[in-house]
């Protein structure tokens, strides 16, 4: 295993497993020759640990895993271990990497974890259960739903996953304790555009690089917007400063930062579009946006920008990146 700013990067799932057996042994030696003075995690009952694991298809390469942990509190209330997310070549590389590191960087070993839930497509590459344990695989969709509650704390809300793609779900708690979960449908925009367009057109395909070039950028040389093509009387109760056009008012002067906050834009109002329609639809007013793309500062700030435009409430909470995998881990609580 070879980690590089934190980020781990599995040669062969061989290699993986032989490093977490090696970390096993010695966890179990440092028990026998000296006791700790804390309990070790590997209690029963009330504080056992089960995990979930989201592998996505991405860019190939690399693939990518996100992680997270829960323990049963004596109240049995679930209490979440820090998440983690890991890049590797491939799915099953990703995954057992991310199993990897997760268990020896929190100090738990096999007999700690009661149970694996996996989701994401790239779950599927999955033939075999992890290490033996016992692997239960949960829809995507269900993910997204009991994530995006659990992180904004809310009972009903359109929660969005923005990854690669962009997903929409209605969820909405019943009194029963359950949750209904309607898959409202997606579009094809979303991460996987930025990156594409950014890389294409600028020769850019980084996180950092792209929010760089966005500080700089003026959308006024990109795109064209209601008051460019109309008498502000035209139109009573119409926010002037809104999107007519992405890309319709392209000028010969705009640099890369202004075509990279135009892509992002463009990219941020198509989602946040799509999400207001569905809340409108379904009578609510609170939007949680969860998946990376919540983590880059541009997209966040048209979101911002349009909350009070359309009365609505957009929620970006803390770990919005990992709601997906948070709500497999809570599937079956």
């Amino acid at each position: 295993m070879v980690v590089v700013n934190r980020v781990a990067e599995f040669v062969d799932d061989h290699i993986v497993a032989q490093v977490l057996r090696k970390s096993h042994q010695k966890e179990a030696q440092r028990d026998v020759v000296a006791p700790r003075a804390t309990p070790p995690l590997r209690a029963r009952g009330a504080d056992r640990k089960f995990f979930a694991l989201q592998a996505r298809r991405l860019r190939q390469p690399p693939d990518a895993a996100r992680q997270v942990g829960f323990r049963r509190t004596a109240a049995g209330a679930p209490a979440l271990i820090e998440p983690l997310f890991v890049r590797a070549t491939d799915p099953i590389t990703s995954i057992y990497g991310a199993f990897g590191r997760f268990t020896v960087e929190n100090g738990l070993t096999l007999p700690d974890i009661d149970r694996i839930m996996m989701t994401g497509v790239g779950s599927s590459y999955m033939s075999a259960p992890i290490y033996s344990l016992d692997c239960r695989t949960v829809p995507e969709f269900s993910g997204v739903g009991l994530g995006g509650l659990y992180l904004s704390g809310l009972s009903e809300a359109i929660i969005v996953s923005m990854g690669t793609g962009t997903a929409l779900v209605h969820a909405k708690r019943r009194k029963d304790g359950g949750t209904d979960i309607d898959y409202l449908g997606g579009t094809g925009v979303g991460g996987g555009t930025l990156l594409g367009l950014t890389k294409k057109m600028l020769g850019v395909d980084t996180v950092a690089h792209i929010e760089q070039l966005c500080e700089d950028g003026d959308l006024s040389k990109v795109d064209l917007t209601i008051k460019d093509i109309s008498r502000n009387d035209q139109f009573p109760g119409v926010n002037y400063n809104l999107t007519a056009a992405n890309f319709g008012k392209l000028s010969d002067l705009a640099d890369s930062s202004d075509i990279a906050l135009g892509i992002a834009n463009m990219v941020a109002e198509t989602i946040a579009m799509m999400a207001i329609f569905a809340a409108r639809g379904h009578g609510v007013r609170d939007i949680v946006l969860t998946g990376n793309l919540t983590t880059i500062r541009p997209i966040r700030r048209v979101f911002e920008g349009l909350r009070d435009t359309f009365n609505v409430n957009f929620l970006i909470p803390p770990n919005a990146q990992f709601g997906t995998v948070i709500g497999a881990a809570l599937y079956d609580w």
